[in-house]
């Protein structure tokens, strides 16, 4: 059985504790919400899983969002539906009941993520698009310098794009989406040329990956990148960041579609709680 967290988050990730201020920080860019729109094609009903504070739900559709963290359904703006506590291994409908499904940065927390993908496929139609990172940076950047602690947790958790690929089943088309300099989304690599940001611990607080971490590997992070840029040493060695108009941090679009002839036969589905 999936240990859950207090507040019902069923990850590895504890959001009771980490989720303060979280849709403050992380809200969606409009540059990426296109390329997942886009992905959603003309999908009217959309599935939302693991949708936590709602970051690039359509607004022009009817979305259903899944959500077992009562921290981040919490955070959802008025504007949204509110989130169903379920969890993403065991979805509460029948077959075919979207047209569309996505996930966005969330598959990493999932206890388990064939079983997931497949409850996605099983209620979807068309297509199911996952927003996610490749666990391997598809290019060196400074923060791998400053805190290789973190990129080996990440490569810990990340699911490889082509086990996404091979539990959707189907076939899939994989995307680069590339990261703009002014990113609103405040995930790590958005920052790629604001690396100042990352010394607020609300940024840091609001990357899950950073609460894996001992505190003093974060102490440290701060400590030598406050000096360095105090010093001009970061900027010597890594200003050519700061010029590049976007940046591919290995931010990733999976859309999956059903194979000819897909059948899948499972039982009545359980009430939402």
């Amino acid at each position: 059985m999936t240990n859950r967290h207090s507040d019902g988050s069923a990850g590895d990730a504890d959001y009771s504790r980490i989720g303060k201020g979280y849709a403050l920080i992380r809200r969606p860019d409009p540059r990426i919400a296109a390329h997942i729109l886009d992905a959603l094609g003309d999908a009217r009903t959309v599935l939302n899983v693991g949708a936590g504070a709602g970051s690039y739900e359509p607004v022009d559709r009817t979305v259903t969002a899944v959500e077992p963290s009562a921290s981040m359904r919490a955070q959802r703006p008025p504007q949204l539906s509110s989130a169903i506590d379920a969890m993403s291994d065991h979805l509460p409908f029948d077959d075919d009941s979207f047209d569309a499904s996505m996930a966005s940065v969330t598959v990493h927390q999932w206890p388990d993520l064939a079983a997931g993908l497949a409850e996605m496929r099983r209620v979807t139609t068309g297509p199911v698009v996952i927003l996610t990172f490749d666990p391997v940076p598809p290019v060196h950047w400074w923060l791998i310098d400053y805190v290789p602690e973190l990129f080996e947790v990440e490569s810990r958790r990340m699911p490889s794009i082509a086990t996404i690929v091979r539990a959707l089943g189907g076939s899939s088309e994989v995307r680069t989406i590339m990261i703009p300099r002014d990113c609103v989304d405040g995930f790590g690599q958005a920052f790629f040329a604001r690396p100042e940001r990352l010394l607020e611990p609300e940024v840091r607080r609001a990357m899950s990956a950073w609460s894996f971490l001992p505190p003093e590997v974060a102490a440290r992070f701060v400590f030598e990148l406050r000096s360095d840029l105090a010093s001009g040493e970061w900027d010597s060695l890594y200003g050519e960041f700061r010029n590049l108009p976007e940046f591919d941090g290995g931010l990733r679009l999976v859309v999956g579609r059903r194979a000819a002839g897909y059948r899948q036969a499972v039982g009545p589905a359980e009430p939402a709680r």
